[in-house]
């Protein structure tokens, strides 16, 4: 059975950064470990909501079940998926990214972290990152990030918060 982390927070919270030290800390204690970003499961800059399915849908259930999770991947550059990511039972995955929590697929979480930090924060991390792709994009992300958090009530299930800034 994998145990399955999932790290959500919006965008810039520092979850990326969160997920990796946890990663590197879990295989350095000899776990076979798995890390899956979101970003290679949103069907473009729209596509919070079709992500957080396919996470339940295309990953977490197969895995769940036993069997190699293969979901189609967003290729941001051609605007289309490309291909499929191939995601082998782990003892623990850790899935970071906005909608990882959904509840679509929360039956199958071991635990979930929610990272928070004020807005002028995240965006500076965010923009800082991902600069010039990501600044068109930041209202429309930011409206369905909020969305998403009053549909699903991630903060409020989370097993615990993480301030990161």
């Amino acid at each position: 059975m994998v145990w399955v982390l999932a790290v959500d927070g919006r965008a810039g919270a520092g979850k990326t950064t969160l997920a990796a030290t946890v990663a590197a800390a879990l295989a350095a204690d000899g776990e076979r470990v798995g890390v899956l970003h979101m970003d290679d499961l949103y069907p473009g800059w729209s596509g919070l909501a079709a992500g957080s399915a396919a996470l339940a849908e295309e990953v977490l259930a197969p895995l769940a079940a036993g069997r190699t999770a293969r979901p189609r991947r967003w290729d941001w550059a051609a605007g289309r998926h490309t291909g499929v990511l191939e995601l082998p039972p782990v003892d623990v995955l850790i899935v970071e990214g906005v909608g990882s929590g959904a509840r679509a697929g929360a039956r199958h979480l071991s635990a979930l972290l929610w990272l928070e930090a004020p807005e002028e924060v995240r965006r500076a991390r965010a923009l800082g990152r991902d600069g010039a792709v990501f600044a068109p994009h930041w209202d429309g992300w930011a409206r369905q990030e909020a969305d998403y958090l009053a549909r699903d009530g991630v903060r409020e299930r989370a097993d615990a918060v993480v301030r990161t800034a």
